[in-house]
């Protein structure tokens, strides 16, 4: 997969009790085999099994009035030719497609499909989705010991310039992660400041003083670009590559997908030219890819990053992953969080989401197993959550 720019079936351990055994008896073993196979994963492609909703314990009727509306909803923020980008964002850096699919979704129930509206497989901009996969390489880069601790500074790994000044020497991953890191300076063209109409468009902001690294949040691209390189330089592969191969191959996404870098973010490692990605589609570029795609990436985080047989992410980055911080809004490491009930009233407080511009959204709940992927909406998640929950049977 992932021939791009720049770029389930069961878990089965084969319960095998021991004859002499008791039958009544049953091993640790033979516990967590039997909890994973209850579990069914899609298989490559179109290969994903449909259920009535009834057979999941889900109301027909109500189900699809959720559907009715939610096709209803297209967004007004971006128009289908990317014609405002500008306008809203500043100047581009990167491209844009020349049209963008009308508001589509697919709902997950205990991992089948129960609805799918609109064209699902349109490989489009995501936006800040992005971010939730570029927090999911962050805990890659963890899992496998690259990092020793979250709480490390960057510059103890980073040694580019970009952490070089007193300030900036005390960023740490988690305040790039939690979007408290205060980083000064300039990436690809636009600085950590957003003043400017002409760089940032609409989004342009007022100028304040910079904080303590960690004490303040601050949604902020620029800074999330200065993140993405860093991980780049600790993977010296293309992150793109390395989302590839530890995560869209090993769930069967579809080759249609891309990560497209900006014209002027390459960077040289190890002699070779390698692009830098952003962590959203605000200045072109970005992550583009299919609904159905993003269902299975929202679908691993519901199996808390398992997948089949293999444990693609910890359970433990999962877990950190979607827990809120003590600073800033209810955000964990890039994910939306809905702890206090302010983001979602109707939903359960353990949900959460991946959101981007367009309202992008993909929406995991624990509580019900349900994932839902909805895009290009006018932005009342919360109705779609309680229309769709309405039909949950108790």
């Amino acid at each position: 997969m992932l021939k791009n720019t720049v770029f389930a079936l069961v878990f089965a351990l084969g319960l095998s009790a021991c004859q002499q055994q008791p039958q009544q008896t049953t091993t640790t073993a033979q516990t967590q085999s039997a909890s994973e196979t209850k579990y069914y994963y899609p298989e490559e492609g179109d290969n994903w099994e449909r259920k009535n909703p009834e057979e999941v314990g889900m109301d027909p009727a109500l189900l699809q009035e959720a559907v009715e509306w939610a096709k209803m909803q297209e967004t007004t923020q971006i128009e289908k030719d990317f014609s405002t980008q500008k306008e809203i964002f500043g100047e581009p850096l990167g491209p844009l497609p020349t049209t963008r699919a009308t508001t589509n979704g697919i709902i997950l129930k205990n991992g089948y499909i129960v609805a799918e509206w609109g064209d699902t497989k349109a490989v489009d901009p995501t936006y800040s989705v992005a971010k939730s996969f570029l927090s999911t390489i962050l805990g890659l880069t963890i899992d496998k010991g690259m990092i020793e601790s979250i709480n490390d500074p960057v510059a103890k790994y980073v040694n580019d310039g970009g952490y070089d000044s007193e300030h900036n020497r005390k960023i740490t991953w988690e305040h790039h992660a939690r979007q408290t890191s205060e980083w000064e300076g300039e990436m690809w063209g636009k600085k950590h400041d957003f003043i400017g109409k002409e760089a940032f468009g609409r989004g342009e902001r007022k100028p304040r003083e910079i904080q303590e690294p960690g004490s303040f949040y601050e949604y902020n691209d620029t800074r999330i670009n200065r993140f993405a390189l860093s991980l780049l330089r600790l993977w010296e592969k293309p992150l793109p590559e390395v989302l590839e191969d530890e995560i869209m191959d090993p769930i069967n996404a579809s080759e249609t997908w891309k990560w497209v870098p900006y014209k002027n973010s390459i960077v040289e490692i190890n002699g070779k030219q390698m692009p830098s990605v952003s962590g959203g589609t605000r200045w072109g570029g970005g992550l583009w890819i299919n609904t159905r795609d993003e269902a299975r990436f929202g679908y691993l985080f519901l199996r808390n990053g398992r997948w089949k047989d293999k444990q693609l992410v910890s359970e433990k980055w999962i877990k950190e992953a979607t827990t809120r911080g003590n600073v800033g809004l209810d955000y964990g490491y890039l994910w939306w969080l809905n702890t206090e009930g302010k983001a979602w009233p109707d939903a359960p407080t353990i949900s959460y989401a991946a959101l981007g511009a367009g309202q992008n959204t993909v929406w995991i709940d624990p509580e019900h197993d349900i994932v839902i992927v909805w895009r290009w909406h006018d932005g009342k998640q919360n109705e779609l959550f309680k229309r769709v929950l309405a039909a949950v049977k108790e």
